[in-house]
């Protein structure tokens, strides 16, 4: 459908009651998301429907013209073409940390807030790291493979205790700060490189370069986000930096490693094991034979299918984490914490005596006069009013009097550069 047809097909949908009735808010959650999130936008009233797979881009273009919200993990793409299919989306939903599996600039040009939750499940991705690091200095999985063929080898040459190794962390955000303390909590002396200074957590230290930090380190764990600057940043020539026998983990994201060069410094002996979680190329669905790398077969190589966060309590955590940024944004307009949008989270007035209108509009030279201008037209009393833009969008908050919402919003509606208009009360 046409933008200007879309435009139109909203309003005629929402003409009936100003503040749309929340019965008729349709949300779809893919890939199992925690019962915990499902329920609470149970109970507050919207349509929920949970399915426990992801859907195809084919799939979601059927789905997603009825659509109010669409609540995704990481497996599911949003593309631009899926965007641009939606009529009635109001929010985009991630349960997970990462964004990257949506179009965030085709999202934010069709007015559509796009949440995560960049806390929730930082706890499990550091224990599993902990974890990993005990595993290859213990070569843990060649002992279990050993074992499962029916082989017994007890051996203690090339094993080691973790205390007074000392880790290097390439990025020291949410996870690798939490990394960080539990790793000296076991003996271990920490250090870390990041693009930006950083305060240190316990004894930690800052290098003021990845090369240093590389050649000082027994471990080596990556945690940086997935940006240009990310893309293919380990790769053999940082390999031939580390020390012989060093130790690599990665559980941030699958296109910051050259994996080719990670396989060959795994079987030439220069590093000594490898704990690797994400793949750049990574399979749509569970089942046999449908993970193809060339660490397959390395030796003291640990790997596993990006479970990095996927515990009971991060899952749970996730699914409040979300369902509460999205019932700020469906009930009271907020898009704090989103990553595409303008953050705007008003107060909402107790008295009762006013309608909030949220404005989404092209962010352009002269639209606050032209949106003021449509509430002097229409008599409207202006409470309170709060203004934010992000990029090519800009986003206007604005409690007026109950009488006048109405006007207000078929006039505002009728702007060319106002994406979308919403009334709540």
């Amino acid at each position: 459908m046409a933008e200007p047809q879309a435009k139109k097909a909203r309003v005629a949908e929402e003409d009936s009651a100003t503040s749309f009735p929340k019965n008729k808010i349709k949300i779809l959650l893919l890939e199992g998301v925690s019962q915990r999130g499902i329920q609470m936008l149970r109970d507050d009233g919207f349509q929920v429907e949970a399915l426990k797979t992801a859907l195809t881009e084919e799939e979601l273009l059927k789905k997603i013209p009825d659509l109010h919200v669409l609540g995704i993990r990481s497996k599911t793409q949003v593309s631009k073409k899926v965007i641009e299919a939606s009529n009635r989306l109001l929010a985009i939903s991630c349960f997970c940390i990462g964004t990257d599996q949506v179009d965030l600039a085709a999202a934010q040009a069709k007015g559509i807030p796009v949440f995560n939750a960049p806390f929730a499940n930082t706890r499990s991705v550091a224990e599993l790291i902990i974890g990993n690091i005990v595993g290859l200095s213990r070569k843990i999985g060649d002992c279990t493979a050993a074992m499962h063929r029916g082989a017994w080898f007890k051996l203690a040459s090339g094993c080691f205790e973790i205390r007074g190794k000392t880790l290097g962390l390439i990025g020291y955000g949410h996870i690798g700060s939490q990394v960080s303390v539990l790793a000296e909590s076991m003996g271990m002396h920490v250090i870390y490189y990041d693009v930006v200074p950083k305060l240190p957590m316990g004894n930690a230290s800052q290098e003021a370069s990845l090369p240093e930090l590389l050649a000082k380190s027994d471990f080596v764990s990556l945690h940086v986000p997935k940006m240009t600057s990310t893309e293919n940043m380990i790769t053999k020539v940082e390999f031939a930096q580390m020390k012989k026998g060093c130790f690599f983990l990665n559980a941030s994201r699958g296109n910051t490693v050259v994996i080719p060069d990670l396989a060959a410094a795994l079987k030439s002996g220069h590093l000594g094991g490898a704990y690797v979680d994400v793949f750049p190329v990574e399979p749509g669905k569970n089942g046999e034979n449908l993970f193809e790398s060339e660490l397959r077969g390395c030796p003291n190589t640990l790997l596993t299918p990006h479970v990095g966060g996927s515990t009971e309590e991060a899952q749970a955590k996730i699914g409040e984490e979300v369902a509460c940024s999205l019932l700020k944004c469906i009930n009271e307009g907020s898009t704090h914490g989103a990553v595409n949008f303008p953050e705007v989270d008003m107060k909402i007035d107790p008295s009762g005596s006013t309608h909030r209108v949220l404005i989404i509009h092209k962010n352009k030279p002269g639209m606050m006069s032209s949106i003021n201008k449509v509430f002097t037209e229409a008599n409207a009393n202006i409470c309170q009013q709060f203004l934010n833009t992000k990029g090519e969008v800009g986003y206007v908050v604005v409690d007026t009097n109950v009488e006048t919402s109405a006007d207000v919003k078929k006039r505002l509606s009728e702007l060319d550069a106002v994406i979308k208009v919403r009334v709540l009360f």
